[in-house]
């Protein structure tokens, strides 16, 4: 009898170990490099939080698909700017900066944010010096690239696209400013082409990561929306739309239409579903249906992971591309590219 305990033990034990999921990291799109380094971490035994810090961190650098990092989506002055957000699941503390500029690290700035101060959100020309009396250099966002881009569209293309409504152009100006219309009619609608949004205009990093110890910690980073307003801040920075985590659920992060999808923190709202019994996929579908249902034609994805390290997404506006996201768990030699249709309505 003692034989058989002692056998049943261990069967159920190979086999917990054999179904364990964490730790995990998942990333929106295909940033297979980001992933790989928070992977490192994790598989280290590292904290959540570094993870997410150094994966996004990573995209920065290598300028992920010219929407994150330096050097592109320069706004109409021709800036690069950048948001960034980190929140950490076990304390439900949140880091973020937005509008930051002149220094590349967006995401360590999120993290000094959060650790080294009672805040949770600082912008631009401020957060700036902030960065800097942490320690962070300041240098130009602007390479060769994002100046031709910006060039084009304010000589060759007179600033179109762009994101201004009810507006007329100033005929005494080359390329702006704006004046306000008060008789706004169809007609005077027609000299503004609709901006496009798809992944390289709005195609921000998202990661959710959980530890070897159960720590969950979701963060973004972005350089926002080609031709954007100076000043024009997405979703990627604001706690609950770009990203968010709870130990005691799980964590989810969104990328797409910013300015859209900020008005129904979607990362929070598939967090909640989770609570509520939902699969990720299911918590991610309803977050995203949720936005849908107001803006049939906007663009964007949800990922959301359960506690468990269960995974799943949805997406909407990309037409027949189905959404990529990476996957590594411990699990897994290697990470894995999944992908998601992104047809609506969502079932």
């Amino acid at each position: 009898m003692a034989k058989l305990y002692v056998l049943l033990s261990l069967s159920l034990s190979i086999l917990a170990i054999s179904e364990q999921k964490t730790p995990i990291v998942i990333t929106t799109w295909n940033f297979v490099n980001s992933t790989i380094t928070a992977w490192n971490v994790l598989k280290q035994g590292g904290y959540s939080l570094d993870a997410i810090e150094k994966g996004t961190s990573i995209c920065e650098e290598q300028q992920c698909d010219g929407t994150v990092g330096y050097g592109g989506s320069p706004d109409e002055d021709g800036e690069t700017t950048l948001d960034a957000l980190i929140m950490d699941g076990r304390t439900m503390n949140v880091g973020a900066v937005a509008a930051l500029r002149r220094v590349k690290s967006a995401a360590s700035v999120a993290r000094r944010v959060l650790e080294h101060t009672k805040h949770s959100i600082l912008v631009g020309e401020l957060a700036t010096k902030f960065a800097v009396q942490m320690g962070f250099h300041e240098e130009t966002l602007t390479t060769s690239i994002s100046k031709r881009m910006w060039l084009k569209w304010y000589y060759k293309d007179h600033c179109q696209p762009n994101f201004w409504m009810n507006v007329s152009p100033d005929p005494s100006k080359f390329c702006g400013p704006y004046r306000t219309t008060d008789d706004f009619t169809h007609k005077n609608y027609d000299w503004l082409p609709l901006t496009k949004i798809d992944r390289f205009n709005h195609d921000t990093i998202g990661m959710v990561a959980i530890d070897n110890k159960g720590d969950i910690a979701a963060g973004t980073s972005t350089n926002g929306a080609k031709f954007k307003i100076p000043g024009r801040v997405g979703d990627s920075p604001i706690p609950g739309s770009g990203a968010y985590a709870d130990n005691t659920v799980g964590g989810a992060t969104a990328t797409g239409d910013g300015d859209v999808m900020l008005r129904f923190l979607p990362s929070f709202l598939a967090v909640e579903e989770m609570r509520r019994g939902a699969s990720p996929t299911e918590a991610a579908r309803t977050a995203i249906n949720r936005i849908a249902t107001h803006y049939p034609n906007f663009m964007g994805a949800v990922i959301a992971m359960n506690m468990d390290g269960a995974y799943g997404a949805a997406c909407h506006g990309l037409g027949d591309v189905p959404f990529p996201f990476v996957v590594q768990d411990i699990s897994m030699d290697q990470y894995k590219i999944e992908t998601v249709n992104c047809s609506w309505p969502l079932n």
